[in-house]
């Protein structure tokens, strides 16, 4: 069966009872002072942790043991991490990248002497998720992102044109994969590399080389091995310029990978494309999400998968655009609803 999963918090807070609640055991943490954690969580402000509360040495293996006892407190088993220590300058080949590596191979053998078996991470550098809106009104007033890249690349450049190529981003995943892929093996750890979101070829003077399905082959043959993988995450894929132009569709990408590329899936949608595209609810975008469903069955995926980016519904404040709490219970149940529909229900195996 697919492991279905949520994106919790490093720290206690009301949604770890909600999905609890909804029959999700397993869990995609963040570290507790890292990126994501900042980013995603810091706002909510429903945790009651703050600044103060968060590990100096986010990545180590103190604080990703505290985090996983913690979720295991709740009933919780934490499958994967997806957040990182810092990695710019890595994704830059700039001055410190060894030192950077160093503290991502700290964290990838801290995951697995936990027994914590896949470790997302990106190749965004200086910024992330881009979204232009994150109220635009949906079905019934719901409130979802959405993206124009005109409007996107109007704002000030994070580089300037040519300060750095694709080609050097390359150079340096290159040099990260060799560092990095044997220690995961070592430590029965498998890395899933994010697409860029949105996946275009340059944000702002900053190259986006995991933009195309083109550059995932590539990506995965600079470093051949079961460790090094990706995450699956189907509204960026919906986006790439092979599936927009039907060259292919998200069902048959997943059978091309298979197991032995995707460890981890990102179950979402979206409409458009990306120079213009909005989220959507999991029962309205343009791919088959029962296909893809269908397609991980044949695949014999059992890895981690959780729905992302959700709409906010009525009484929702919306401080956290994309991963507001009723969203994602009506995301949980329409993913459990594919998967016994397909997997078969496990209480009558």
């Amino acid at each position: 069966m697919i492991q279905l999963s949520e994106f919790l918090p490093p720290r206690p807070e009301s949604s770890w009872k909600l999905i609890r609640q909804a029959g999700v055991t397993n869990v995609v943490g963040v570290l507790n002072g890292g990126e994501q954690d900042q980013r995603m969580f810091a706002s909510v402000g429903s945790s009651g942790w703050q600044i103060e509360d968060r590990d100096e040495v986010p990545w180590s293996l103190k604080a990703l043991r505290n985090n996983k006892e913690l979720y295991e407190k709740w009933g919780f088993n934490l499958i994967a991490t997806e957040d990182t220590a810092p990695m710019d300058k890595i994704r830059l080949g700039q001055d410190g990248r060894d030192e950077q590596i160093d503290q991502i191979i700290e964290q990838i053998r801290a995951l697995g002497s936990l027994g914590v078996p896949t470790f997302a991470y990106n190749w965004m550098a200086l910024s992330s998720w881009g979204r232009t809106d994150v109220d635009l009104v949906d079905r019934g007033g719901a409130l979802v992102t959405g993206y124009v890249q005109s409007v996107a690349q109007s704002a000030p450049p994070m580089l300037l044109d040519g300060e750095i190529s694709a080609e050097e981003m390359w150079s340096a995943l290159e040099y990260f994969l060799k560092a990095v892929v044997p220690e995961a093996e070592a430590a029965g750890v498998r890395l899933a590399l994010h697409p860029d979101d949105p996946p275009q070829s340059v944000d702002r003077g900053v190259p986006r080389i995991m933009s195309s399905v083109a550059n995932y082959r590539r990506m995965l043959e600079m470093m051949p091995s079961e460790y090094n993988g990706m995450t699956f995450c189907q509204g960026n894929f919906a986006l790439m310029p092979e599936v927009i132009s039907n060259m292919t569709s998200i069902p048959e990408l997943i059978r091309e990978f298979g197991t032995a590329k995707i460890p981890f899936v990102h179950f979402r949608d979206v409409k458009g494309t990306v120079e213009e595209f909005r989220e959507t609810f999991h029962d309205s975008g343009q791919t088959d999400l029962a296909e893809c469903v269908r397609a991980y069955e044949e695949i014999g995926f059992d890895g981690a998968m959780r729905p992302d980016h959700v709409p906010t519904l009525e009484g929702e404040s919306n401080n956290a655009p994309g991963y507001e709490m009723l969203g994602r219970l009506f995301a949980i149940g329409y993913i459990r609803g594919l998967e016994h529909s397909v997997y078969g229900h496990p209480a009558r195996s």
